[in-house]
């Protein structure tokens, strides 16, 4: 039975989609690497086949070549290469060392991971930094662009990125061409705006640093961080 004739939920694509990866088993994996399988076979049908002649061993099926795989009735050289890969990748990503991400503890470390992309700006650009339970760096991402005096940002913009990176605290970022480093009133009011929003959202948000001329100006160094 082609897999389209299937019910959506033992598709291998849908179930993804709907279900996530974690629920696919090895042979549903291996059926979206290799695509479509022959006139006897749908692709989940071969991709149990492979399977059963390597006893289920994911270990012994990364071990094959591409030409091992394309003696397969149904898996050309294409697939072949394509299912290569894939567990290539699987084993590289094993003996990869672990990303070590930065810890934001102090607003000296929140500047240090952003003076390089505000540095010598000739116009004004906002940033947040999105951290982990652990307040270690997920992600910088930047909201908004403006001109010389100032710079528009959609406080739901922030919250969006934060929940697409499943981030627990954020911290606040801009810079001011001016070289002046006092927050503006507009600054102070967006500060708590974002502040409230990260309390319902259970979001913490650690600091907003202004940057100018080489220096820095911290909410949360200077007791400014209440809603």
């Amino acid at each position: 039975m082609p897999i389209r004739c299937l019910a959506e939920d033992e598709r291998p694509r849908e179930k993804m989609l709907i279900q996530g990866r974690a629920a696919l088993s090895n042979a549903e994996l291996l059926a979206l690497l290799l695509g479509s399988g022959d006139r006897e076979r749908n692709a989940l049908d071969l991709a149990r086949a492979v399977l059963q002649d390597h006893a289920q061993d994911l270990g012994a099926l990364a071990r094959l070549s591409p030409p091992d795989l394309a003696r397969y009735k149904g898996i050309g050289n294409a697939k072949a290469v394509r299912v290569a890969a894939a567990l290539e990748l699987g084993r590289r990503r094993l003996a990869a060392a672990p990303v070590i991400r930065p810890q934001l503890r102090c607003s000296q470390d929140l500047h240090h991971q952003i003076r390089d992309v505000l540095a010598d700006r000739h116009r004004e650009e906002f940033w947040v930094l999105y951290c982990n339970r652990a307040n270690r760096l997920l992600h910088r991402e930047c909201i908004s662009i403006g001109g010389v005096s100032g710079t528009v940002v959609d406080v739901k913009l922030v919250f969006k990125v934060a929940l697409e990176r499943l981030a627990s605290s954020l911290a606040l970022c801009h810079n001011h061409p001016s070289g002046n480093l006092r927050p503006s009133e507009a600054d102070i009011k967006l500060t708590q705006k974002v502040i409230r929003g990260g309390k319902v959202m259970d979001i913490a948000v650690l600091d907003h640093l202004i940057l100018a001329d080489g220096g820095y100006f911290s909410f949360a160094d200077e007791g400014m961080m209440q809603a």
